[in-house]
């Protein structure tokens, strides 16, 4: 199992900036990938983003695409997710979630093994 811990989450005024980040420990090397996730209230939790650890593409929503940049410090164990120009419909509990399976929807939080507790971004108007 991974331990996924997020931090960086907090109060800004629309069209700012955050970084969100993600730590794990625990059997990190049996992570695949790792994705963030977010739920507002009364919504259903979304796909936000997603990165291989080995490399490779990049995976966005279409609502954060051009806004919001992930990526990972491996040697850290560590996975970032840069969210600029934020909206107040980007306000939401943001989750990390690894995946330990290769060849799996990471747009599905289904496929995703282990979760972070989150971390709420409030995006003020």
């Amino acid at each position: 199992q991974v331990q996924l811990v997020e931090s960086g989450g907090g109060l800004v005024q629309v069209g700012g900036s955050l970084r969100l980040s993600c730590a794990a420990s625990g059997r990190t090397f049996s992570s695949v990938a790792r994705g963030w996730f977010r739920q507002a209230p009364g919504k259903e939790r979304e796909f936000v983003s997603a990165i291989l650890w080995s490399g490779g593409p990049t995976y966005y929503a279409n609502s954060v695409k051009g806004r919001f940049t992930i990526s990972r410090d491996n040697a850290k164990n560590t996975v970032y997710l840069q969210m600029n120009s934020l909206q107040p419909e980007d306000t939401a509990v943001y989750y990390c979630a690894a995946v330990s399976k290769y060849g799996t929807n990471l747009y599905s939080d289904a496929e995703y093994g282990s979760w972070g507790q989150g971390t709420q971004v409030t995006v003020a108007s």
